[in-house]
Order: structure tokens, then C-alpha cells, then sequence
């Protein structure tokens, strides 16, 4: 294909690096991966997870990478374009609408889960946390739960903030952001595990997190873990397949995809690393407190500890830059189409997803209030459905057909033309990965994930 780019190309490959870091670093990382960890074992949850990002996900994102490249295009035009090229139906875009729509469903509860930090960085920095208990900060958080504005508000706030970088495109926008925010964040993720190992106890925190016991096992651990490998790698969603398109021809697709798999995982582990041994030096608070662990439980421990009140307000300044770095992926899919398709303006298509997804989100919003115990989809509420719909179907069987095209439809000398910087040994290993092992597990990972959600 040698059409000339649509758009920008990131100026060095660390920008890419950055880029996909920072969009699979989130929420996912610092709130989701501890709690679910320690709801599932600890180390067994560990174990899961990483195979799963060694069998499945890191493939499939090589796969995604590769699509974006490829076509030069957001995900819906690249999908058209690549599968024009090797003669396939057009029906193989729809994994670039499926990425999108889920890139934006994400967005809508994302944004007013990432307002939570917010409101967490002041309460911290005034010294909120100091003398909490556990009724206290059950309290705090039910209270800001039920406090519609201040949800509206903090939602918003965020919104802003992500739109604020996109609107100046890919590199005003885009690379200035992730060359301020993702070395911001590795930085204060590193001062806050130095506190942990000085205040915590680390010994405790370590073994929980890397023990492994076979009885920890279990079907729905697997099917969290496989769920959550495509969340925190931001697969099938849209993001790194427009990232990817922004990635120079240059550069070894093979090998960037490794080391962004190895930050992004090095990421949750340290998180973990930092979180859990403060946990463990508390007591009345447990590892699998659930989602509550990072707004009921770590507040009760910095309010209790020596410069709780700074160290409090780094850490959930830390999670918000996370949560930034990886809203702002969500939402450059949805503007990269509109722009090239049908060509909006910048500031109209993101104005215009952003409202979208703003008025979408006042249903999670109700959701932790008015409307907690509907039960209307699925027997879920709203922002349970969104999240179920998204991070257990539509991500998992997106990153499936992502890797069945690739595998089995897409011809081999465009394939090899875009991983012609890595060997041909390593092109075979990844090529039978995603061919014949991936799209397997995922569909059987899949399945028993809703067998085990529906049937127990």
C-alpha cells in the first residue's frame, strides 16, 4: 500500500513506547489490577495474568500494532484499507467500529471513575485522610457516591482535561502529553514504593503477591485475568490500533510491542508492590477489600501513617495522571474518524464525542445512586452492563478476530513486510501464536467466563 499517511507520524519510536504505555497504564494498573488480585489469590492471579499477556495479549497487540500501521488510517479506514488490500470482505472493518464503540463505552464510565482521584487529590491535600476509620471512610466514600453534582462536576473536570490534549492533535497534543505525563508517573510510582517498603510491611506484601498456591486457581480468576490483560494493554478498543498507525515504518513492531508489555506489566506489579504492603501494616484492612481498597481502605492507611497527608495526595495525583494518559487513547479513535471520514474539525469532533460520552456517563453516575439496584440489563445496572459488555465481550472477542484476520485471512507479504525488522525466526514463533494459539484461548477463556458468570 502506498498511499501517503492521513496524519501525523510520532517523531522518535520512545514516543510510540510512551504513547501505548500510556494508554495501557490507567486505572486498570493502580485501582483494578491490586483489587481484583486480591479478591483471586494473590500469586495465583499473578500467574494467570502473566500468561495471559504472554499468550494472548502481547500477539494480539503485535496484530493490532501491525492492522494501524498497515493502514495508515483510524481503525474503522485501516480495517477497510488492509482488508481491501488482501482481498478480504469488508466486513472485517466492523473490528474497527467494534474497537471504537468500545474505546468510547469505556470513556463514558472511565471518565467519571477517573473523577473519583480528583476529588480523592483534594480531600488528601487538606488533610481529609487524617484520623479516618473504617466507618468514617466507608462514609466519606458513600457520601461522594450520593452526591450527584459532585460527581457531575469531577466528570467533567476530567473530561475536560483529556479533550484539552486532543484538540492539539497528534503532536502538540498527543506526544507533548505522554513525554510530560508517563515519566511524571514512573517517577512518583517509584517514590511511593520506597515509601511502602519504609512504612509497610513489604515481606508480607511481596509473598502475597508471588506466592502461589494450585487451590487459588480457578475458572473465574482465568477469565478476570484474560479480561483484564486486554483492559490494561488497551486492546481491542481501538487505541492501539490508532496509535499504531501514527508509528514509523521504521521501527520494529515485534520489539517496541515487548517493552510496552514490560512497563505497562512492571506497572501493575509495582502498584501492587506499593499498595499491598501498606495494607498488610494496617489492621482491619484486607487485600481483597475489592474495588473499596483504593477509596476506603489506602485512605484509612495514609491517614494513619507518618506524611500520610503528602503521601496520600501523591498517590491518587499518580492515579490521575494514569487515568489521563489513558482516557486520552479512548478518545483519539473516535476524533481520528470523524476527522478523516468526514472531515470535522479537531475541536468540533472532539467537542462532539466528548459530550457523547459525557451524556452516556450520567448513567454511571445515577448508576452508584439512583439508580444502584436496577437491574435492567442483564441483571446489571448501567455502568455494571457497560463494563461487563466491554471488558468481557467486546475486548476479549475483538482482540479473537483481530488475530483470526491476521492469522488466516490477511496476505503474508504485506504481513511480513510490516515485521520486516524482525527475524524471520521470531516472525514464525509470533505468526503460529497467532494463528493457532490466541484466538483459541480466547474463545475458550471467553466462554467460560460467561459459563461461570451466568451458571453460578
Amino acid at each position: 500500500m502506498n498511499q501517503k499517511p492521513k496524519h501525523a507520524i510520532w517523531g522518535r519510536r520512545s514516543t510510540f513506547i510512551l504513547a501505548a504505555t500510556g494508554s495501557a497504564v490507567g486505572l486498570g494498573n493502580i485501582w483494578k489490577f491490586p483489587y481484583i488480585a486480591g479478591e483471586n489469590g494473590g500469586g495465583a492471579f499473578v500467574l494467570m495474568y502473566l500468561l495471559c499477556i504472554c499468550l494472548i495479549g502481547l500477539p494480539v497487540m503485535v496484530a493490532e500494532v501491525l492492522l494501524g500501521r498497515r493502514g495508515r488510517a483510524n481503525p474503522i479506514m485501516a480495517m477497510q484499507k488492509v482488508a481491501h488490500e488482501s482481498g478480504s470482505s469488508r466486513g472485517w472493518s466492523l473490528i474497527g467500529v467494534s474497537g471504537v464503540l468500545a474505546g468510547f463505552l469505556i470513556l463514558s464510565y472511565y471518565s467519571v471513575i477517573a473523577g473519583w482521584t480528583l476529588e480523592y487529590v483534594a480531600t488528601a491535600a487538606r488533610g481529609g485522610f487524617v484520623g479516618l476509620d473504617g466507618v468514617s471512610a466507608k462514609q466519606t466514600f458513600d457520601s461522594l457516591l450520593s452526591n450527584k453534582s459532585a460527581l457531575v462536576r469531577w466528570q467533567t473536570a476530567f473530561l475536560c482535561m483529556t479533550v484539552l490534549v486532543i484538540i492539539f492533535g497528534v503532536k502538540r497534543g498527543l506526544e507533548t502529553a505522554v513525554r510530560v505525563l508517563m515519566p511524571m508517573l514512573f517517577a512518583l510510582l517509584l517514590v511511593l514504593l520506597v515509601y511502602a517498603a519504609y512504612v509497610g510491611d513489604f515481606a508480607a506484601g511481596f509473598l502475597f503477591l508471588f506466592s502461589f498456591k494450585l487451590a487459588d486457581l480457578s475458572l473465574v480468576g482465568l477469565s478476570l485475568a484474560l479480561g483484564h490483560a486486554f483492559f490494561t494493554l488497551s486492546l481491542g478498543m481501538g487505541a492501539i490500533m490508532a496509535y499504531g498507525s501514527y508509528m514509523p515504518s521504521s521501527h520494529s513492531i515485534v520489539k517496541t510491542v515487548l517493552i510496552v508489555g514490560l512497563l505497562d506489566t512492571l506497572v501493575a506489579l509495582i502498584a501492587g508492590l506499593a499498595i499491598f504492603p501498606i495494607v498488610f501494616a494496617t489492621s482491619g484492612v484486607e487485600p481483597g477489600d475489592g474495588s473499596g481498597l483504593m477509596f476506603i481502605s489506602l485512605p484509612i492507611v495514609f491517614g494513619a501513617m507518618p506524611f500520610g497527608t503528602l503521601f496520600g495526595t501523591l498517590f491518587f495525583v499518580l492515579v490521575t495522571l494514569a487515568a489521563w494518559s489513558s482516557s486520552i487513547s479512548l478518545l483519539e479513535p473516535a476524533v481520528a474518524y470523524l476527522t478523516e471520514r468526514f472531515r470535522f474539525h479537531r475541536v468540533s469532533a472532539n467537542l462532539l464525542i466528548a459530550s457523547l460520552a459525557w451524556l452516556l456517563g450520567l448513567g454511571t453516575v445515577l448508576s452508584f445512586n439512583d439508580w444502584s439496584d436496577s437491574r435492567y440489563f442483564l441483571g446489571m445496572n448501567l455502568f455494571n452492563f457497560i463494563d461487563f459488555i466491554t471488558a468481557s465481550v467486546m475486548l476479549p472477542l475483538g482482540g479473537a478476530f483481530m488475530a483470526v484476520y491476521v492469522g488466516w485471512f490477511m496476505r503474508r507479504r504485506p504481513l511480513r513486510h510490516e515485521l520486516t525488522h524482525d527475524s524471520s525466526k521470531t516472525f514464525r514463533y509470533w505468526f503460529m501464536i497467532v494463528r493457532y494459539v490466541s484466538p483459541v484461548l480466547v474463545i475458550v477463556v471467553f466462554i467460560m467466563g460467561l459459563y461461570g458468570k451466568f451458571a453460578g
